[in-house]
């Protein structure tokens, strides 16, 4: 894991991977927290090296708070959460008001990126 940047304490971050590993167990890569202005890896798997362009995923990510309000009032509902496919694992982003998280898996079903969704928007603000 990381060290401590003080952006989110250490019992919030680990009711984050609590949340995280009771949906998707051992397939959880990673876990981070943002905010509009800053960043913590709270959770990586102990097989994972920390090379990761974090700043790149989170600058990226963070386009999420716009998503909040350019999806408001669509025939669709509430913006709830993103996932994304990639060839070695998946993204899956969520978003409050003013802070976020994104959790990185293994694998991933459909009913499971909606249920680490949920359990993470229970967390956020």
């Amino acid at each position: 894991m990381n060290e401590r940047t003080g952006l989110v304490d250490g019992e919030r971050a680990d009711r984050f991977e609590s949340a995280c590993r009771t949906v998707v167990g051992d397939t959880l890569r990673s876990i981070t927290y943002f905010t509009p202005d800053g960043f913590e890896q709270t959770y990586l798997r102990s097989d994972l090296d920390a090379d990761a362009d974090l700043a790149g995923f989170v600058e990226h990510e963070s386009l999420g708070f716009r998503a909040r309000t350019a999806y408001r009032d669509s025939e669709l509902g509430d913006y709830e959460h993103t996932v994304r496919s990639f060839e070695n694992g998946y993204i899956t982003r969520v978003v409050g008001h003013e802070e976020g998280v994104f959790v990185t898996t293994d694998g991933l079903t459909m009913r499971r990126s909606e249920e680490v969704a949920t359990a993470l928007g229970e967390l956020l603000d």
